[in-house]
């Protein structure tokens, strides 16, 4: 009580400085919004390990142990925060714009000079440090821990790899064009299985080579082990035979970095988005469908701006009339309509995959339908208030 009355004689002073109410409103929303997310961080770090506890029997010839299975668990817990760090940003959002309206706060605020264009200018900024920050954890702690995590697991549960036949890939060079196919990334970042094939320009077969394993170099090549060569004879020398070799050490140089390699062996989304665009770059100039990829790179720039979305979404909340303990019923509805945002997302991007929709526009609808809906809400209660 003794907190809520200090609280408001701050607000019933005759002048409140703007910097004393963004600060106020700031601090609630991040505690808000921190208290979420260790509540959802919490839940799937122990469903994570409760399945990964699986793995450590079925794994315990291979020495997974533990603290293996913990280690894991805790690498996934970034790419879990990417994904949870904007319902949580609405979540928590609503919340404090709920309790304000409920207790008359947000009301003295008002009369206090917080009108509508600065209270949206308000949360705005606060959601523009959320969208930095959700950018941040995808773009450079997911990516990064996601992969050392696959890494870890590969080393004691075996390698990573796509179906029975692995990944397959293409590269055009000047006088040739290549069909490559990685069965499988290996713990230490090389690759087991690899098969190249090299047609001319005119899509005749050259040669194969067949690889037992390989590593990245640092000059846009690739070092094949233990490969198995053969040559074909040219259309125009018949006589000719087909000639075989074998070499325990071959240079082939390529432009297909590590990073194509784990994109087509990991989730797209789970690259970084300068990875994804330089994948996208690669298959384009194979005149390879980059579709999917393209959908995931717009889906990878706009979902950061989905924080400006959810705070737009949380501001109406604060102009509406709350009856004693009705708060629930609308912080709940609230939470549905953040769902369903992102499961429009999803199936926006299933659809423009689908039916080739421009890429960007794919990405971008869902949020321009939410942003526009939430501000019409807004401004019709200001209107009505």
């Amino acid at each position: 009580m003794a907190h809520a009355f200090t609280r408001l004689h701050l607000f019933t002073s005759k002048v409140i400085n703007v910097k004393t109410i963004r600060r106020l409103i700031y601090g609630e929303v991040l505690s808000a919004v921190a208290f979420v997310t260790l509540g959802f961080l919490s839940l799937f770090f122990f469903f994570d390990f409760v399945e990964e506890i699986q793995s450590i029997g079925r794994h315990a010839a291979a020495q997974y142990k533990l603290i293996h299975a913990l280690s894991f668990v805790a690498l996934m817990t970034p790419s879990h925060l990417y994904e949870l760090l904007p319902i949580a940003v609405l979540i928590g959002t609503i919340f404090v714009m709920a309790r304000l309206a409920q207790s008359s706060e947000f009301t003295i605020l008002r009369t206090s000079g917080l009108g509508p264009g600065r209270a949206l200018k308000t949360l705005l900024l606060l959601g523009l440090g959320f969208v930095v920050l959700t950018f941040a954890i995808g773009d450079y702690v997911a990516p990064m821990a996601d992969r050392t995590g696959q890494l870890l697991k590969a080393r004691y549960q075996g390698r990573i790899t796509v179906g029975q036949t692995g990944a397959w890939l293409k590269e055009k060079q000047a006088y040739a064009q290549y069909a490559v196919n990685v069965n499988a990334l290996e713990s230490d970042g090389s690759m087991r299985s690899v098969r190249i094939f090299e047609f001319d320009n005119q899509g005749f077969l050259m040669s194969t080579m067949e690889a037992d394993s390989a590593y990245f170099g640092e000059d846009e090549s690739w070092n094949l082990q233990q490969v198995k060569r053969t040559e074909f004879p040219a259309r125009d020398n018949t006589a000719a035979g087909i000639e075989r070799a074998q070499l325990s050490v071959l240079r082939w140089p390529n432009q297909i970095s590590a990073e194509m390699v784990s994109a087509a062996l990991l989730k797209p989304e789970r690259m970084r988005t300068i990875d994804l665009f330089e994948y996208i770059r690669h298959l384009n100039a194979n005149q390879q469908s980059a579709q999917r990829y393209e959908i995931e790179f717009w889906k990878k720039v706009f979902y950061p701006l989905s924080c400006l979305v959810m705070v737009v979404l949380a501001l109406p909340f604060a102009y509406l009339h709350f009856r004693s303990g009705g708060i629930a019923t609308y912080v709940f509805a609230g939470v549905m309509a953040g769902i369903s945002f992102f499961l429009l997302n999803n199936v926006f991007g299933y659809i423009g995959n689908l039916q080739n929709w421009q890429p960007w526009l794919t990405a971008a609808l869902p949020g321009m339908i939410y942003s526009l809906l939430s501000l019409t809400a807004f401004g019709w209660l200001v209107l009505k208030r």
